[in-house]
C-alpha cells in the first residue's frame, strides 16, 4: 500500500470523526470566552445526540432523508435551552461553574436515558433509516488525487463544521460582538464601565456553547452511532474540551485540535486497513485518542492562556 492509498484512507476518515469534535470545541469557546467555564459539554453533546435522533425517528417517515437535518436544528434548540440551566447557576446564582458543569453531565444522562425509556420502553432508540452519509462532492472529488483525499467520501457536516469554525473566528475577533464578548471573559469590570450588560453577554456565550455542542452531538449521533442510548457520547465532550484548551481558546486553534483528535480517533476505525498498524492490538487504537490527549495537555496547556475572567462570577461595583 502507497503513503497515497495510506492518505485516502486517513484524511477522510478523520474528517469524518472530527466534525462533532470541531462543533462542540466552538460552543466552548463561546463559552469561555464570554467567562464562563463550561466543563458541561459532555452533557450538551449528549442531550443534542437524544434531540437528535428522536427528532429523526419521529420525522423521517413524513419528510425522509430530510429529517436528520431537521433535527439537527432541533438539537441546536434543545442543547441552547438545556445549557440554560447552567446558566441560570453559573451567571445569575454565581454558583461554581466547574460544580455547576459536573451536574449537567450527570443530569443529561441521567434526563435521557429516563426520556428513552419512558418513550421507547427500552434502554435506546432503534437505528434512524436517514443518515448523515458519507457523500463525493460534485465536480471536486473527480480531480486527480486531490479529489479522492479531501472530496469523497466525507459528509457534507465535516465541511459546514470548517467553515463554522472560520465563521466564528470572524465573529469573535472582527465584529463588535465578539469584542463585547471577549470583553466580558478579560475584564467584566472594564466591559461594564462601558455600558456592556456582562451577565446578558455570558448568557449569549453559554446559550450559544449549547448551540453547538447540541449540533455535535446529533451530527455524531446521525452520521457515526446511527441510534441513541445512554452510552452514545461517551468521552467526545471531554475531547471537545481538551481540543479548546490545547487550540488556546481560539477558534481556529481549536479546529486544528480537533482535526488532531479526530485523526487519532480515526486510527481505530482504519487501523485495520494501513498495513504499519495492523499488527497492534485494536485496544491500544481505541484509547490512542485520549494517550494523546493527555501528552498534548501535558505539553501545551501550560502555554495557553485563558481568558483572564474565566470561572470568575461577576458581581457589579466589586473588584
Amino acid at each position: 500500500m502507497s503513503f497515497l492509498d495510506i492518505l485516502v484512507i486517513i484524511i477522510p476518515a478523520t474528517l469524518y470523526t472530527a466534525a462533532p469534535l470541531i462543533f462542540t470545541a466552538l460552543g466552548g469557546v463561546m463559552s469561555e470566552r464570554s467567562g464562563v467555564v463550561n466543563i458541561g459539554l459532555e452533557g450538551l453533546m449528549l442531550f443534542g445526540a437524544f434531540a437528535g435522533v428522536v427528532t429523526t425517528l419521529t420525522l423521517q417517515d413524513s419528510v425522509g432523508a430530510a429529517a436528520p437535518w431537521i433535527a439537527i436544528v432541533v438539537a441546536a434548540i434543545a442543547s441552547g435551552i438545556f445549557s440554560l440551566v447552567h446558566a441560570v447557576a453559573s451567571i445569575t446564582f454565581r454558583a461554581d461553574q466547574t460544580v455547576s458543569g459536573v451536574a449537567i453531565n450527570m443530569l443529561a444522562a441521567g434526563l435521557t436515558l429516563f426520556l428513552i425509556r419512558r418513550i421507547y420502553n427500552k434502554g435506546q432508540t432503534d437505528f434512524v433509516d436517514y443518515r448523515i452519509n458519507k457523500q463525493d462532492v460534485p465536480f471536486l472529488s473527480d480531480i486527480p488525487v486531490i479529489g479522492d483525499i479531501f472530496f469523497s467520501r466525507i459528509p457534507y457536516t465535516s465541511y459546514i463544521a470548517i467553515f463554522v469554525a472560520i465563521l466564528v473566528w470572524y465573529i469573535i475577533f472582527k465584529t463588535p460582538f465578539g469584542l463585547r464578548l471577549r470583553s466580558v471573559g478579560e475584564h467584566p469590570m472594564a466591559a461594564d464601565t462601558m455600558g456592556i450588560n456582562v451577565n446578558r453577554m455570558r448568557y449569549i456565550g453559554v446559550v450559544l456553547s449549547g448551540v453547538f455542542a447540541g449540533i455535535g452531538g446529533s451530527v455524531y449521533a446521525l452520521s457515526i452511532s446511527g441510534n441513541f442510548t445512554g452510552h452514545t457520547i461517551a468521552g467526545q465532550g471531554f475531547l471537545a474540551l481538551a481540543a479548546m484548551i490545547f487550540g488556546k481558546w481560539h477558534p481556529i486553534g481549536a479546529l486544528g485540535a480537533a482535526l488532531f483528535f479526530g485523526f487519532a480517533t480515526s486510527l481505530s476505525i482504519t487501523g485495520a486497513q494501513i498495513p504499519l498498524l495492523q499488527n497492534i492490538p485494536s485496544v491500544f487504537l481505541i484509547i490512542a485518542p485520549y494517550v494523546l490527549t493527555i501528552l498534548a495537555l501535558t505539553g501545551f496547556v501550560g502555554r495557553a492562556d485563558a481568558p483572564k475572567a474565566s470561572g470568575i462570577p461577576y458581581v457589579k461595583g466589586h473588584r
